[in-house]
């Protein structure tokens, strides 16, 4: 499907795996030692993460790749064609957030939607001053609903590097607020498995400025393992039975002045139990080809499988241009101009890891399960 590289590609290319779902120990702050900021920022050059391809799915993944090209760095047209029942009407890029959706419809959690603890705000910098001088980027890029455009990202959204073998590869990953202020949102189909290695997330990436805030490695524990949670039913079940739980959170060390990765760029909120169907939705995804980011502006609609094989209920949203590399992209309610930051409600992948086009983008919905997954990346990446 879209979100992996293409049929021939796959079958020369080996595929990206995550580590075994770690346990907190003892050991685990030693292990900053084997791979540190310095090391990862001496490994991931320029070069290297230019060169970086999609993550190709493992070979239990679900969906063919359909082999859409990246789109060209440059604004979609803004008649771009959305299916009508998933389409949202016009909303002025300078308009305040519409009000919450209302309660989670008859399938989704009956727990009122909780958000994860981020505690106190921490002002995001500029890497430079003329770059974000007009503020809220994405505004500016936006063609319409269902249009999607390349535009210069916000900090809390990059690219997630990961060596497989003799391959580098990338997916999309954001920041999620915590207590430890340490953890990164991306789709379990990224970093599944047993054999990744020199992993690290790259805030805010472009070909022009590939390290505006640095790098951040993702950490491993006592035994050398990415210190990456997955829920151990995708493990067993693979992309298609568990499609549903679609979603990987890892912890990643201090930048290369020191400071944690939520109070260099800051967090989104997780949003968990809310409702499938939200009226005003950001995506950002990074297309693997095109020099910047991409970003979108439509609603969610709620998506039951039809295919035995990849069974349950998604979100799905119509934005145009999202193929390999978007995968991980959050899914953001509420996105504030202010703090460049929303309510991360779900993250490309899920059914057919993530769509079998690249003008739908589906995600697994975020209620009890991936709430108890947070809960335990929490718990596990205090440093003590």
């Amino acid at each position: 499907m879209r979100r992996t590289l293409t049929m021939a590609a796959a079958a020369t290319a080996l595929a990206l795996l995550g580590g075994p779902l770690p346990v907190a120990e003892a050991g685990t702050a030693r292990a900053v030692g084997r791979w540190s900021v310095r090391e990862a920022q001496s490994f991931w050059t320029a070069d290297r993460m230019a060169s970086a391809t999609p993550a190709p799915l493992a070979p239990s993944g679900a969906g063919a790749p359909s082999g859409a090209a990246a789109p060209a760095d440059a604004a979609a047209p803004a008649d771009a064609v959305v299916p009508s029942d998933v389409a949202a009407p016009a909303v002025p890029s300078g308009a305040p957030s519409p009000a919450p959706a209302p309660a989670a419809d008859a399938d989704a959690d009956s727990a009122t939607p909780v958000t994860a603890p981020a505690g106190p705000a921490a002002p995001v910098p500029s890497p430079s001053a003329e770059s974000d001088r007009a503020g809220d980027t994405i505004g500016a890029a936006l063609a319409g609903p269902g249009a999607g455009a390349n535009f210069d990202g916000i900090p809390v959204v990059g690219r997630m590097f990961v060596m497989k073998g003799a391959g580098a590869y990338f997916c999309t990953a954001s920041v999620v607020a915590s207590p430890g202020r340490n953890l990164v949102l991306s789709a379990a189909h990224c970093l599944l498995g047993s054999d990744t290695r020199k992993v690290a997330f790259v805030p805010r990436y472009t070909a022009g400025n590939p390290r505006p805030y640095g790098m951040f490695p993702v950490l491993r524990d006592s035994r050398g393992r990415s210190k990456v949670w997955i829920h151990p039913r995708y493990r067993s079940q693979g992309a298609n039975r568990a499609a549903t739980l679609d979603v990987a959170f890892a912890q990643v060390g201090p930048g290369p002045k020191g400071r944690r990765v939520q109070d260099v760029v800051g967090g989104n909120r997780l949003l968990t139990g809310g409702p499938f169907a939200h009226p005003r939705v950001t995506l950002i995804g990074h297309p693997s080809s095109a020099a910047r980011p991409r970003v979108c502006v439509n609603r969610t609609t709620k998506f039951t499988s039809g295919d035995a094989r990849i069974p349950g209920s998604f979100l799905r949203i119509a934005c145009t241009g999202y193929p390999g590399g978007t995968s991980g992209g959050p899914f953001l309610a509420r996105y504030d101009a202010k703090s460049r930051t929303g309510d991360v409600i779900g993250v490309i992948g899920g059914w057919k890891t993530g769509g079998d086009t690249p003008d739908v983008s589906y995600s697994s919905y975020f209620g009890k399960e991936v709430r108890a997954l947070f809960n335990t990346a929490v718990a596990g990446s205090r440093v003590g």
